[in-house]
């Protein structure tokens, strides 16, 4: 008798150790159909979702603009003509397709046009666009298209007139006539590493000439770029058999020689190089860390009569700069007026705002010496300031539009309507003797304009995070002249889509605000607890957030919380729109990263929201992201659990020397083998790892070189630190939301933060792109 009772306890002891109890103590398994439900949250499927909304204008000679939206029947591009106030779509949408379908042999849809950009006929009766290798030409009407090949685009800029275009060949700097295509030498001493126009100095390069046309097309102002003692960055791809050298110039901090401008006009006519009389200038620019910024060689100018030419010169270190002017006939250099500054001077956010104005003998400049950033009038000749034209503890961001005439300046500007987020921009007119200022787009968002080239009308879109955009046009007192489009993201709710929220934190010195998203599941329950990750980018040129303006979907923020995490993103100290104080908070000290500002941040969260895990607090960020995310993980070992960062410049010694000399300084060695830039080196406090880091970098990274996330490998390694590390063969810098990358973060958030299994290669699955 006894023999039976002694199974059943077994079989008692086995139900037992199956039981929802003992189950709780096996990790959470996450299925296919959980990322599946995360995936739907990425933009390739929200942005279908959204209809009549991405109005972006692009200005036509005659004054009217087209842009292109998306409509229940498919993309749409409208033609809107600001003089007669109407819109209407551009051509006849199902009649081109159908015309096209027979012009290319295959069938393509109305819902479904292959082309994201047109050109429109002067006289308005056919439409071009580019599809594959061919050029498509149809009637607006839709009764024909007709092809022809389409040439390989030539790395070449146009000029004004659109009859000549520049263009490089070994080292010097050609012009093509557009219509007979014939081919002339501009100049003709140029060698390698000594050339002309060359845009091919840290990590930007390429063949397209860096010059800036003269408004009357006869002449082109350019330098002859000295690189010959400039040191190299090497990079090699991965391949069967021999691999190939990838070797360019990149300057990096501390060294002697660097890359150097010799400034020169030519006259394109007479084909003769004026050498302007000045010392080689530093490669450097008042807005970003390039000549080049937006497509723009930003701190050039020309007299609008194409007789003289001014241009800012900015030191090495960025704290100095001087605006000159130069004689185009001689050379002959006059100094104007200079401004310096203690940590980095900058002439804008997103534009420079001085303008040449020989016209009337004056220059319009941009300074924070007020702790905000703000528009100052000069005298051209004497270089004294005549006035200051904006004023108060708010950013001029971007100076539109000089009407010299009516003596009135358009431009945007940030913090200025109390009570609203001070990054929402907002678009102004003030008269030059700093009177009648006046708001031109009153609602309380972040406003997007885009002003005519003559200045009479403007497009404002406006929206915020979590309202879809309305685009209206607006005349020169910003009254609404027409309405252009309103959103409607009636399928976007539907298929379960809900805004980020908008919050505010207090920084690191528990007195200023700093302004933020969080993302929640959409299956929320506040009684739960859920593992918090900060999505990084610590700036010092932009923040975590981006635009104000409305998305439907930021990167993986929201796909990343429906898996069961709260995210979050904090613009903090160091990060630019608002004065130059916080902007420069970690000026000389990179290492810091906002960090501190995270961590005040995402511990008041978690105070104010129960349902917010402090105890599992995550990192991801890309570039300067990943940077910040591997430094949190060493700076903060007992805070940051998990961490995975991408593409880092973990040591700005290792970065182009543009960057880091303007916001770490100049490179200083101490005795000792220390220098000023120990406390930004990652590797240097990389023996602090506690928790569980993947790092990932792409191997022909030629902005951040891939020897940056080795440098902190290596010094893991030496300290005997678990790590884990993803080498993408043959990938750039923008790797961070490949489909493979991204599922892999996913993953390792869910094993390590979360403490579950994800389900085993998930394969996220983008459409392909449209040809």
């Amino acid at each position: 008798m006894m023999r039976p009772h002694r199974f059943v306890l077994a079989a008692v002891a086995v139900v037992l150790m199956a039981s929802p109890a003992a189950e709780a103590q096996s990790p959470r398994q996450l299925t296919a159909e959980d990322y599946t439900r995360a995936e739907k949250f990425l933009g390739y499927n929200t942005n279908p979702l959204v209809l009549n909304a991405g109005v972006r204008p692009t200005w036509l000679p005659d004054g009217r603009f087209w842009y292109r939206t998306l409509r229940e029947v498919g993309p749409e591009f409208v033609l809107v003509d600001p003089v007669k106030r109407t819109k209407a779509p551009a051509f006849d949408h199902d009649k081109v397709a159908a015309a096209l379908s027979v012009a290319a042999g295959r069938t393509y849809e109305r819902a479904k046009l292959p082309f994201q950009s047109i050109d429109l006929a002067a006289d308005g009766t056919t439409v071009s666009f580019n599809l594959n290798s061919r050029r498509f030409t149809c009637d607006v009407g839709g009764t024909a298209c007709k092809a022809e090949d389409r040439p390989a685009p030539r790395p070449e800029v146009l000029s004004p007139d659109g009859k000549r275009a520049a263009f490089i060949r070994d080292w010097n700097l050609w012009v093509r006539d557009v219509a007979s295509g014939q081919e002339t030498p501009l100049t003709s001493d140029g060698v390698k590493d000594y050339g002309y126009a060359t845009d091919n100095a840290g990590w930007r390069f390429s063949d397209r000439p860096v010059v800036k046309w003269s408004p009357d097309s006869r002449k082109i102002a350019t330098f002859q770029q000295d690189q010959r003692g400039t040191g190299e960055m090497y990079l090699v791809d991965t391949r069967v058999g021999h691999p190939n050298l990838l070797a360019w110039k990149y300057p990096l901090p501390g060294d002697k020689v660097i890359t150097m401008i010799e400034r020169v006009v030519i006259d394109v006519d007479a084909k003769k190089v004026v050498r302007f009389k000045m010392p080689p200038d530093q490669h450097r620019s008042t807005l970003c860390d390039d000549v080049i910024c937006g497509g723009d060689w930003v701190d050039v100018q020309w007299a609008p009569d194409s007789s003289s030419l001014a241009f800012v010169s900015s030191s090495r270190d960025h704290k100095l700069a001087e605006l000159k002017v130069a004689d185009i006939q001689t050379g002959a250099i006059r100094d104007v007026m200079h401004e310096l500054v203690g940590t980095f001077f900058e002439s804008g956010n997103g534009r420079a705002n001085w303008r040449y104005l020989p016209k009337s003998n004056e220059v319009i400049w941009f300074s924070q010496r007020s702790d905000w950033g703000h528009l100052y009038l000069y005298d051209l000749a004497t270089g004294q300031q005549k006035r200051q034209i904006t004023s108060g503890d708010w950013n001029v961001t971007e100076l539109q539009r000089v009407d010299e005439n009516a003596r009135v300046i358009y431009f945007e500007a940030v913090g200025r309507e109390g009570g609203r987020d001070p990054y929402y921009r907002h678009f102004y007119r003030v008269g030059m003797d700093g009177e009648d200022l006046r708001l031109l787009t009153p609602a309380d968002a972040d406003h997007d304009v885009s002003l005519a080239p003559n200045g009479s009308v403007v497009v404002d879109v406006w929206g915020t995070p979590d309202t879809p955009p309305t685009a209206v046009l607006r005349d020169q007192a910003g009254a609404e002249v027409l309405a252009l489009e309103s959103a409607d993201v009636s399928k976007l709710v539907a298929a379960g889509w809900q805004p980020p929220q908008r919050i505010t934190v207090k920084a690191r010195d528990g007195v200023t605000d700093l302004y933020g998203l969080l993302f929640r599941p959409t299956h929320f329950d506040p009684s739960k607890k859920y593992p918090i990750i900060n999505h990084i980018y610590p700036g010092p040129q932009t923040g975590s957030v981006g635009s104000r303006q409305f998305a439907a979907s930021r990167a993986d923020t929201q796909a990343l919380a429906e898996l069961g995490f709260v995210v979050v993103e904090i613009d903090g100290m160091g990060t630019p729109w608002r004065s130059k104080r916080f902007h420069e908070k970690y000026y000389g000290d990179m290492g810091d990263n906002t960090l501190p500002d995270q961590v005040a941040g995402m511990k008041e969260l978690a105070s104010r929201f129960p349902w917010i895990d402090l105890g599992r607090a995550g990192i991801y960020g890309h570039s300067g992201g990943g940077y910040a995310t591997a430094g949190a993980m060493f700076r903060y070992p007992d805070f940051f659990k998990v961490g995975v960062s991408q593409a880092g410049n973990h040591d700005n010694r290792n970065y182009e020397d543009d960057w880091g000399e303007k916001w770490q300084g100049l490179l200083e060695n101490q005795a000792g083998g220390k220098s000023n830039y120990d406390n930004q080196a990652n590797q240097l406090v990389a023996h602090q790892l506690k928790g569980r880091l993947l790092l990932a970098h792409g191997t022909m990274d030629s902005n951040v070189p891939v020897y940056n996330t080795l440098l902190v490998v290596n010094e893991l390694i030496k300290a005997n630190k678990d790590f884990d590390l993803i080498i993408l063969p043959n990938r750039g810098h923008g790797f961070g939301n490949e489909p493979y990358m991204m599922r892999r973060r996913w993953d390792y958030f869910v094993t390590h933060l979360m403490g579950a299994v994800p389900p085993a290669g998930y394969e996220l699955k983008p459409p392909a792109e449209t040809p």
